[in-house]
């Protein structure tokens, strides 16, 4: 059975679940069974669908012509008499864009036929044996007048409309009668259209940003040019050069649209990560950096066309907004900023315009993008005097800063004040960790910056540092490193002296510093904060350094920041803080998670299993293995580990205390605490029951673009009294658990653990000490790591 056939009868059960009535047996076996010569449609759209010789620009195409062809045929089978009735292809199938997972839209309207109903059937009937979704309907010309003067959904699709069979003159009068409604309404119905593109925006993101772009509904996507032909056919004028753009964008963006679903055979237009390498594949890219680089380009036109249509529609000519511009060769006309003067002689105009822009909220004209894009010069190295400041407060102006440096950068104007900037436009990053490409991430980022500059002695740098953190990432090689001789350069010309130059490179140099310490390190060893300190030197440089982790982390996406990973960074923060304003020998006596409470359960030398909130701590007698049993109880509840801490005492108690992600379902804190105690005691075959888990709850398949490997360091400088392993390995379930085993295995014990999952990798450090103290030998930690590598192939 082909996967095609397959899918659909999947699609025909379904069907079946939801609308029961429509298949009794005596009502299908009227219509079922309807075969061209050639074969079912099914058949003929598989046909079509595994055809290699057809290219994506064609398919949509040629199913339409297939899907027409078979309808027709059942058309003129199953209805004799013609007169007052015709079968209409609607949306993307009425545009003859039929992608391989679409809908059937089709509407059978007729005139005075009383015997309409039983047609329908005749019609829809075959079409549901075969499993397909239909947006269907059946409407006299004058009901679908009534219902598209009040459905905009109802009224564009007719747009759309194209006849299949049927009465053509009867077909004709409702277009022509729909057009006529739709211009009569133009005002109102372009209003709520424009409402309806703000909303689906809101909801679907952006295409050119996105890790995983909606192609269809977000904002750049197809629909937006669907919209913008809607508001054409309601009398608004779009430029010839504008319908051109957007032609050429839509079929990049409706090329991965069929290779989505043709490749994927589901429904649904977002790109996911793991579809983008073999859509990349099938339209003949390099590989799916190009693909999707290809696709936030195509976006951005989309974009930048549909913001420029919706924004002339939606002021009145009585909304003009009165702003007094106290800048030479600027003025305001039509709630736009219009540039009179000449960049080619005054090359600081661009920034004073863009200044503007941001202040005042109003966008840059058009024409006025287009005269910087054509006679805007190259600054000068040094940039003059001014140039410097405008910048910075440019970028003081958080989010209102991005769509007027997007405007310069889509019309190639910010490339021509940042040359530098030029391989990291609508360059994917491609990992769920991070939500933009690298251009939007480093804008928001700035935007998340310009909030904390309070915190800062100099707002400046931190701004500076922010925009170009990642410049270094559309470059070969360490992106800080590259990223480091960037900003120095910039920096340079911009005209910052050498102490402030050198003080933006230590900032990209560093500027993972904080998040990684503070989530793979032992915040209680005083070696970690000598460690930072030594790095930071000063706390106006920790000051800047925090603020830049936050925002940084803020713009990656949600993955990179919450309130247990800010609580971490802020700790280490302030312990660095104060161990620079002190002499260097604060240490605490005992680990901060040995309570009184927790005193007291160890003086009683039972075990002991609580589990509230965030947070599951256990007392035991002192004994091997206990660290790597709660973990196996913990991933068999499907709780993520952040972080451990473990402690014994020398009546040979011992306390082990985990911190986990706390799921969007509430935890069943009985069952796990449950689990814990049969694991402790050896009741649970932990391997067997991990693994059948791992079976039933694959996490998905392709969390980044890359597969990681495993690596295993040992470092014996950044702790105190042990030895740090490291552990980096893909992320699967149960990876805690074969570690900690093998750990104890090995002799060794656990001190604390911090346990990090960036998108498809994880990073498990671990302070350890063996029976002969911190230090370990070469054999042993060889003999550790292999120890370590062998663990990990029972979850690969």
């Amino acid at each position: 059975m082909s996967t095609q056939k397959h899918w659909m009868q999947r699609e025909q059960l379904d069907a079946q679940k939801r609308f029961p009535a429509r298949f009794s047996s005596n009502v299908s076996r009227l219509f079922s069974g309807f075969r061209m010569a050639d074969g079912s449609l099914v058949e003929l759209r598989e046909n079509v669908i595994s055809n290699e010789a057809l290219s994506a620009r064609e398919i949509p195409k040629a199913l339409s012509d297939v899907t027409d062809e078979f309808l027709a045929e059942l058309y003129v089978t199953q209805i004799q008499n013609n007169d007052g009735v015709a079968l209409v292809a609607l949306g993307g199938y009425g545009r003859a864009e039929l992608c391989p997972s679409s809908d059937l839209d089709l509407m059978l309207i007729h005139k005075d036929r009383d015997d309409i109903d039983s047609l329908a059937d005749r019609l829809w009937y075959p079409l549901w044996d075969e499993g397909f979704r239909l947006g269907h309907s059946v409407r006299s010309v004058d009901q679908t007048l009534r219902l598209a003067s009040t459905d905009l959904e109802t009224a564009t699709s007719l747009l759309n409309g194209r006849l299949i069979a049927g009465d053509s003159n009867l077909l004709q009068e409702l277009l022509a009668r729909n057009e006529e409604q739709w211009v009569a309404h133009g005002l109102d119905r372009l209003d709520e259209l424009a409402r309806n593109v703000r909303r689906r925006h809101l909801l679907s993101g952006e295409v050119a940003f996105l890790l995983e772009p909606d192609l269809k509904e977000g904002r750049g996507g197809l629909r937006d040019v669907h919209a913008i032909n809607w508001a054409v056919r309601a009398g608004v004028e779009v430029p010839v050069h504008d319908h051109e753009r957007l032609a050429e964008a839509y079929e990049v963006l409706l090329e991965a649209r069929v290779e989505l679903h043709r490749l994927s055979r589901k429904r649904g237009d977002v790109l996911l990560l793991e579809d983008q390498e073999s859509v990349a594949v099938a339209l003949g890219d390099h590989d799916a950096d190009v693909l999707m680089g290809r696709v936030a380009s195509a976006a951005r036109t989309v974009a930048y066309l549909s913001d420029e249509t919706w924004r002339h529609l939606d002021r009145e000519p009585a909304e003009a907004v009165s702003v007094e511009l106290e800048v030479s060769g600027l003025t305001v006309t039509d709630s736009e900023i219009l540039v009179l003067g000449d960049p080619s002689t005054d090359p600081l105009l661009v920034l004073y315009a863009a200044v503007q822009a941001m202040h005042s909220g109003l966008p840059l004209a058009r024409e006025s993008l287009r005269l910087f894009a054509d006679r805007q010069v190259d600054l000068p190295d040094p940039w003059p005097q001014g140039a410097r400041d405008l910048f910075v407060e440019l970028l003081k102006g958080g989010q209102r800063s991005i769509p007027v440096i997007e405007s310069l950068d889509y019309f190639e104007v910010w490339t021509r004040l940042l040359p530098e900037w030029t391989p990291n436009r609508s360059r994917p990053q491609r990992n769920v960790y991070h939500r933009f490409t690298v251009d939007r991430h480093l804008l928001e980022t700035v935007a998340e910056a310009a909030r904390l500059t309070h915190r800062v002695q100099r707002p400046d740098l931190l701004l500076v540092a922010a925009l170009l953190h990642d410049v270094g990432k559309g470059y070969p090689g360490d992106h800080t490193e590259v990223g480091m001789g960037l900003i120095a350069s910039i920096a340079s010309r911009c005209g910052f002296p050498k102490e402030d130059v050198d003080l933006l490179s230590r900032l990209v140099e560093n500027h993972l510093l904080l998040p990684d310490t503070a989530t793979r390190r032992d915040l209680e060893d005083l070696q970690t904060i000598r460690t930072v300190a030594e790095k930071v030197e000063t706390v106006e440089f920790l000051e800047l350094l925090a603020a830049l982790t936050e925002a940084d982390s803020i713009a990656t996406g949600p993955t990179a920041w919450g309130d247990w990973k800010a609580h971490l960074v802020e700790t280490l923060t302030e312990a660095t803080a104060d161990f620079m304003s002190s002499d260097g020998s604060i240490r605490r006596r005992r680990r901060s998670f040995i309570t009184e409470e927790i005193e007291a359960l160890m003086a009683e030398e039972e075990t002991v299993v609580q589990g509230s909130g965030d947070t599951v701590t256990i007392v035991a007698r002192d004994r091997a293995g206990i660290f790597s049993r709660a973990a196996g109880a913990l991933a068999l509840q499907g709780l993520d580990v952040l972080q451990a801490d473990a402690y014994s005492s020398d009546a040979g108690m011992a306390v082990s205390q985990f911190r986990v992600v706390v799921p969007d379902t509430p935890v069943d804190w009985d069952r796990v605490i449950d689990d814990v105690y049969q694991c402790l005691q050896g009741h649970l075959a932990i391997d067997a029951r991990i693994a059948e888990r791992a079976r039933v709850y694959r996490r998905r398949t392709a969390l980044a673009a890359k597969q990681v490997g495993t690596s295993v360091v040992f470092d014996v400088e950044s702790a105190t009294d042990a030895t740090i392993i490291e552990v980096r390995t893909e992320d699967h379930i149960g990876v805690l658990y074969h570690l900690t085993r093998a750990i104890a295995e090995m002799g060794l014990d656990i001190r604390s653990a911090k346990i990090q999952t960036i998108s498809n990798e994880v990073v498990d450090a671990f302070y350890v000490t063996g029976s002969d103290g911190p230090a370990l030998g070469d054999l042993h930690r060889r003999e550790i790591e292999a120890a370590l590598r062998y663990s990990l192939k029972k979850v690969e």
